[in-house]
Formats: structure tokens, C-alpha cells, sequence
């Protein structure tokens, strides 16, 4: 079971391998939300690190593809472990000092890149970028310098958007594994430079995501508004009426006005969703300017519910908060989706590659780049009389399973040909459609 989403992850990179241009609908949580409604904050919450950019307005420009690994490092340093090896190092920091310590601190990631020993060891946690191969970043901070220099080297400096996704993966021993997609915080009114149809880009960015009938969707919404007010709800329902794969995740609990609680809304009684809701508290703006660290923040949530009057009476309830369950919730999740989605995935892909074989058949044996000017010119003369008897069979009514279309190219130095056979029934885009499989899958 638990390979089951590796394996994913692995399909997820061949697709993005390809420009995504395949039919093949993966298993995969589709990160949906408004503008500041904490999408990002939740996504860190569930790394455990700082590494998305922030910022004013629509901060992700681009679809973010979070692939997050389990590795197989030692389970995690213990706290008081932590304080004493700095203590036996002469460092004189104190637990505290060293929770509020923000995670991309460059300085110390530099100074202990190479000790395996230190806690914060680069070695335990790192990132990858599909677009930069075989490149391992250790620096947190560096990956959002990253993830903003490519998204500008597309979309410019402006607010605009662009659908051409960005993937990373990230390993650690603190994360579960799970493979999510960010999208841009859906938006009303374009602002400064942004195109005027900025609205309708989102929306029809995210629906092309969301439409996928094996992704699970991750719907944020701020818990201090009315959820039959939610724009991600909204556009869920869209694309799941029946909230069959819809999870609500609920942010910004600690915001809500005395004496209001969300448990009717994780009691699923005001908007049901067939999965529920989570409710998780994000780290605040202050917290951000003061460099709290993520875990640290993770702490001050853990014990915002543990002393709340109304989560932490209710078992039930206590369940259905904080991070820590909503990573493993969507791990749980995840795995037993694929799971579902197994055995359909194993025969589209069975079919595709019969398909792409067929049609790479059909094509004929490649010609040897290295053979002589001789060599092509007798294989050319083979191909145009296979092409000149299918077509006479065609002509005189005889049974030919083959209609050959031949096209010939000539380069500046070497003629190349290729001959391209499709179905006497088959119709112009039908052999175009086939034509560009075979690319796709090459």
C-alpha cells in the first residue's frame, strides 16, 4: 500500500515529461482556494518547512506540483536531544531560541551542510525540480527563490498567470507521502497590470484540474466566513456535485469572534461533504514578520486546540483538527484512491502502449542514420513500390487492410522518408490524432 503512491509520483513525472498532453487521468489532491484564504500556509504546514513565495495578491502564478517523499533517514531528532547537542557544541541557543530561529536560515544551512551530527542537517531534507535535473536543493529558501524565478521566466514580472505547472519533490523523514497540485487563489477584480479576464484564467485553469475524475479536491476556506459563501466550495460542486471527493479544509479558526466555533461545519451539517472537513490554524501574518519557524507554529496550533473549550471536549472533533491529521487524512486518502483507480490506470496504459507499438509497426523499420546515400535511395524505391501496389489494390477494390500515405522530407544533407499507414476508413484527423500518440508516447 505504501508504494502505491511512489509509483504515482513516477507516472506524474513522465506526464510532465510530456507537457501533461496524455489522456491519462492520475490520482492526485488539487489544492483549491481564494486569495488569502491560507492555501499556502497549509501546504507548509504539511512539509513542515517555509518555501512558498509570499506576498500581496496572487503570490502562485503558476500550477505547483508537490510530490512529497518519506525517506528512509532515522525517525526524527528528539527536542531535548536537539538542546543538548548544541549545548556539547558550545552553542548557546535554548530550545526556544531555536524554535523561533526561522527554517531557511542560509548561515546555519551553510555552516552544517557537511555534519551529519547537527539536527538540521541538509542531508535529512532536500527539494528537486523537474525542470533542474540531478540539482538537490538543501536551502528551503533557495527553493522559493527558485519556484519565483521560474514562474517570472514565463509569466513575466507581473501578476499574470500561466498553466505550464512547475514540479517539485521534496524529501524528508517528517512528511508522509503525497502528491498535491497548487493552484492560483482564485480572484475577483483584476488589479495593476493583470489581464481583465484574470478571473475566468483561474477558473478555467482550475477546473481543467479539478475535472479530473480521479483527483481528490482540497477545498480551503477561511473559517471566519460563511462556507455557503466559499469560492472553492463553489467550484468544487462544479466539478464534484455530489462532494464525493471534496475535502474541506478549514484555516484561520483562531480569527473566528468570541464565542463562535466551527463545529457545525466539521459536524458536516452546513455544506456536507461526502469526506468532510479538517480544521487546521495557520501561522498569522505576525508570525510570518517575526520569522516564527513552521513547527514552531505547528506547536502554538496543537495547543490552540488542546485548550479550546469546544475541539478538545469532543473526541470526534479532535480528530478532525490540526495539520497533523489532515497530512495524515489526505495520505490515507490518497492511497486508498489509487488503489481504486488501479486497475483502470493499468489498462489505459496497457492499451496506449498497444497502440503506440501498433502504430510504431506500421511505420516500418528506422533506417540506419550511418547507412550510405546508396542504401537510402533502394530503401526509398521499396517503400514506393509497397505504396504503389497498395494503392492500385485500393483502386481495383482489392481487400487492403493498409492505405499508405508517404511523405517524403529532404533536409539540407540527408533525404530522410517515412511512410505513415492508416486504415482505408479511417478519416484525415482520425490519422493525425494517431500520429501525434505516437509522439507523445516517443
Amino acid at each position: 500500500m505504501e508504494d502505491l503512491i511512489p509509483v504515482a509520483s513516477k507516472l506524474q513525472d513522465v506526464l510532465g515529461a510530456l507537457g501533461q498532453n496524455t489522456t491519462l487521468d492520475l490520482p492526485q489532491i488539487v489544492v483549491v482556494g481564494g486569495q488569502s484564504s491560507g492555501k499556502s500556509s497549509v501546504l507548509e504546514g504539511v512539509v513542515g518547512r517555509s518555501f512558498l513565495p509570499r506576498g500581496h495578491g496572487i503570490v502562485t502564478r503558476r500550477p505547483l506540483v508537490l510530490q512529497l517523499y518519506n525517506t528512509s533517514s532515522p525517525v526524527p531528532f528528539d527536542e531535548d536531544d536537539e538542546e543538548e547537542e548544541l549545548a556539547r557544541k558550545g552553542n548557546a541557543k535554548t530550545k526556544n531560541e531555536i524554535d523561533t530561529d526561522t527554517d531557511t536560515d542560509t548561515e546555519i544551512l551553510e555552516d552544517h551542510a557537511t555534519d551529519t551530527s547537527y539536527p538540521y542537517s541538509s542531508d535529512l531534507e532536500w527539494g528537486e525540480f523537474l525542470h533542474l535535473p540531478g540539482k538537490r536543493f538543501n536551502d528551503f529558501a533557495a527553493i522559493r527563490k527558485e519556484i519565483i524565478r521560474d514562474t517570472e521566466r514565463l509569466t513575466g514580472k507581473n501578476r499574470g498567470i500561466n498553466p505550464t505547472p512547475i514540479h517539485l519533490k521534496i524529501y524528508s523523514p517528517r512528511v508522509l507521502a503525497l502528491t498535491l497540485v497548487d493552484l492560483p487563489g482564485m480572484a475577483k477584480v483584476a488589479v495593476g497590470d493583470q489581464p481583465p479576464d484574470i478571473e475566468e484564467q483561474i477558473r478555467d485553469m482550475s477546473l481543467k484540474y479539478i475535472s479530473n475524475p480521479n483527483a481528490i479536491i482540497l477545498a480551503v476556506t477561511p473559517a471566519n466566513t460563511d462556507p455557503a459563501n466559499s469560492d472553492s466550495i463553489k467550484l468544487a460542486r462544479e466539478a464534484d456535485p455530489l462532494g464525493n471527493r471534496t475535502v474541506g479544509v478549514l484555516t484561520k479558526l483562531d480569527l473566528m469572534d468570541p464565542g463562535t466555533d466551527a463545529t457545525d461545519i466539521l459536524n458536516n451539517r452546513v455544506v456536507p461533504l461526502r469526506r468532510g472537513y479538517i480544521a487546521v490554524v495557520n501561522r498569522g501574518q505576525k508570525d510570518v514578520d517575526t520569522d516564527l519557524s513552521v513547527r514552531e507554529g505547528l506547536r502554538k496550533e496543537e495547543r490552540f486546540f488542546r485548550s479550546h473549550p469546544k475541539y478538545s471536549m469532543d473526541r470526534s472533533l479532535a480528530a478532525k483538527c490540526g495539520t497533523a491529521n489532515l497530512a495524515k487524512s489526505l495520505n490515507a486518502m490518497l492511497m486508498h484512491h489509487i488503489r481504486e483507480c488501479l486497475p483502470e490506470l493499468k489498462s489505459r496504459i496497457t492499451n496506449m502502449t498497444s497502440d503506440v507499438q501498433s502504430e510504431l509497426e506500421s511505420l516500418g523499420t528506422p533506417t540506419d542514420q550511418a547507412a550510405s546515400m546508396g542504401t537510402l535511395g533502394g530503401h526509398l524505391l521499396t517503400l514506393l513500390g509497397k505504396f504503389a501496389t497498395n494503392f492500385s489494390n485500393t483502386i481495383e477494390g482489392r481487400e487492403c487492410s493498409l492505405t499508405p500515405v508517404l511523405s517524403i522530407q529532404s533536409s539540407s544533407s540527408t533525404p530522410s522518408c517515412c511512410v505513415h499507414h492508416a486504415s482505408k476508413t479511417q478519416q484525415g484527423p482520425t490519422i493525425q490524432n494517431n500520429i501525434n500518440n505516437l509522439h507523445e508516447a516517443n
